[in-house]
């Protein structure tokens, strides 16, 4: 299966946000990992004639530097939940230096649109946001809730 198509099937359950927040990362480490702080999530429903979209942010830091964060929306409903393990098939955000120069941080932004059949089609209620973040040196941090919203139909 590619990475897309988990990522899609998803993200399909997004239709009408009720509420989005910021979660604190109490993720499990694998070794020694990244720090991830203030994390984020935003989605705008799709409109009559225009999609919508479902972003993530956070920063996250380590020593070694920030190898890839990898994002995946998931609905609560979802038994069981995913696992580092199921992170390696989808999508990674997009990461950028941040800080002053010498500070491994990067900020990470993850962005997929999101369409009005895939919205309709979607499970109501609590969604969760999985993330993996990797670092140069191997090390991983995984935060199975690392945001969380809610869908309303």
């Amino acid at each position: 299966m590619s990475k897309r198509v988990v990522t899609v099937s998803a993200l399909a359950g997004i239709a009408l946000l009720v509420g989005a927040g910021a979660y604190a990362f109490a993720g499990e480490t694998r070794s020694a990992g990244p720090e991830m702080t203030k994390g984020s999530v935003g989605y705008v429903a799709p409109g009559k004639d225009e999609d919508g979209s479902l972003t993530f942010t956070a920063r996250v830091a380590d020593d070694s530097g920030v190898r890839n964060l990898k994002v995946l929306a998931w609905p609560a409903s979802m038994a069981p939940a995913p696992d580092a393990e199921d992170m390696a098939h989808v999508e990674s955000a997009t990461c950028e230096p941040a800080g002053p120069s010498g500070d491994a941080a990067a900020l990470c932004t993850y962005k997929v649109k999101v369409t009005a059949a895939e919205a309709a089609e979607s499970p109501k209620g609590a969604w969760h946001v999985a993330v993996l973040a990797s670092a140069e040196d191997g090390g991983r941090t995984f935060a199975p809730k690392a945001a969380g919203f809610t869908v309303k139909g």
